[in-house]
């Protein structure tokens, strides 16, 4: 396809979304779903226009997910309602952690048993399908930095901490098939990629939103008056977290996330004791200001990357095997995982039960899959885990999408949404 037919069909479809804004918001349908359909329309599967080749493309898909990753954390982090305590967010943490490691272990297995694959291919396969998604979620997770429904916090802050949790699982999958050292009996592993790498990831990301959320306090302030570019400020604390988590060996995605969370919450604390946000007078802040512009960025990564998965797709990628692990991990291995890791929480039964439904796979998986291609997976096995992981996420944009919108409305007919601030275990603030 010629450069000047992709402007043509691209900028079509951006214009046709524009339009049908309010007839997407009161469908069933949800905008991933028109993509995903474009891309299997001008694909293999349909008119054969173009055709994207992941195997052959994978140091540029890594790059193009990464980004869009980056991006989506930092919104996901700024809107959230509460603060840090491992009382708010027992939760998540349980989700992103207990909850990430039992769906780890029975994809794994699952792998392994009926699908016929090395153990080492099984625990990389469900650590890259695993992790729940911050870019394509976008219906279940936090709206706006005032939304306080406790099951769109969960799910948010759970999926601003799995794909940074997900990376120890990775490297112990690359590990097991000899394409990373793990060190005697995992002790490295333990050591490196579980401890410091997620605890330096965490301390990084806090200290470095604390810093310039007091920074951006005092230039905006008297006696500095100072007009600050918020959206760059945004960009730039991305930046600097994750190229510094990379230096040192610490998960970047984890700690932007982090970061994010830090820059808002100090924010907020900073205008509660401002005298000025006492008498009602408007306070710009670097959070607010970077959210528009970085919500803008999801959306147009939403677009290329849901185009490109459907533009992957040939009519024979839907094997039996590929949709198989995606019907066991959607009815199977999210509903355990949730179930069990929220045992004893405190969390509400519906709660719990739409959790365990919207666990959204998308672009965290596919930026995984490219991070094991590109650290020297063979190319027989990387084919199988390409073909597995695309029909993967291509349903879980299908399933979720259609039924997003149905349940959620369900779950605000049965019963008043429950605050995140003040479900149990959830104190107010």
């Amino acid at each position: 396809m010629s450069s000047q037919q992709w402007f043509l069909l691209i900028g079509a479809l951006l214009l046709v979304r524009g339009l049908t804004a309010t007839w997407l918001q009161r469908s069933t349908v949800t905008s991933s779903i028109v993509y995903l359909a474009f891309g299997l329309l001008v694909g293999p599967s349909a008119l054969n226009l173009f055709h994207f080749n992941p195997l052959k493309e994978s140091a540029l898909l890594q790059a193009l997910t990464e980004v869009a990753v980056l991006i989506s954390l930092f919104s996901a982090g700024v809107k959230m309602p509460v603060p840090f305590t491992l009382t708010r967010w027992r939760a998540p943490i349980l989700l992103a952690t207990v909850s990430m490691a039992i769906t780890v272990a029975l994809v794994a297995a699952f792998s392994y048993y009926l699908l016929g694959l090395p153990l080492g291919a099984g625990v990389l396969l469900g650590a890259i399908v695993a992790p729940t998604d911050p870019v394509l979620a976008t219906d279940v997770q936090v709206r706006h930095p005032g939304d306080r429904d406790l099951l769109r916090f969960t799910l948010t802050s759970e999926a601003g901490m799995n794909d940074g949790s997900a990376f120890p699982f990775v490297m112990l999958g690359l590990g097991l098939l000899g394409l990373h050292d793990l060190g005697d009996t995992g002790l490295r592993w333990w050591l490196v990629e579980v401890l410091w790498a997620t605890l330096g990831a965490v301390l990084i990301g806090v200290a470095a939103g604390v810093t310039l959320a007091r920074l951006g306090w005092k230039l905006r302030r008297a006696p500095h008056h100072h007009q600050l570019m918020d959206d760059f400020l945004g960009l730039g604390l991305i930046g600097v977290v994750y190229g510094l988590c990379v230096m040192v060996n610490a998960w970047g995605f984890l700690a932007v996330f982090f970061a994010a969370v830090a820059l808002r919450q100090t924010e907020l604390k900073l205008a509660s004791a401002d005298p000025a946000a006492a008498d009602g007078e408007a306070l710009a802040t670097v959070s607010q200001g970077a959210l528009v512009f970085k919500e803008h960025l999801e959306r147009l990564s939403e677009v290329l990357l849901v185009v490109l998965i459907g533009g992957t797709l040939f009519v024979n990628s839907w094997t039996w095997a590929a949709v198989s692990l995606a019907l066991f991990l959607f009815l199977v291995a999210r509903p355990a995982s949730v179930l069990i890791g929220l045992a004893g929480s405190g969390t509400p039964w519906r709660i719990r039960s739409l959790a365990a439904w919207f666990g959204v796979r998308g672009v965290g998986s596919l930026y995984y899959l490219m991070y094991a291609i590109e650290h020297g997976l063979p190319e027989p096995l990387a084919l199988q885990l390409i073909g597995l992981t695309l029909i993967v996420v291509t349903l879980s944009i299908l399933l979720h999408g259609i039924s997003v919108k149905p349940l959620m409305g369900l779950f605000w007919r049965r019963g008043k949404p429950i605050a995140a601030a003040t479900a149990p275990g959830h104190p107010g603030l």
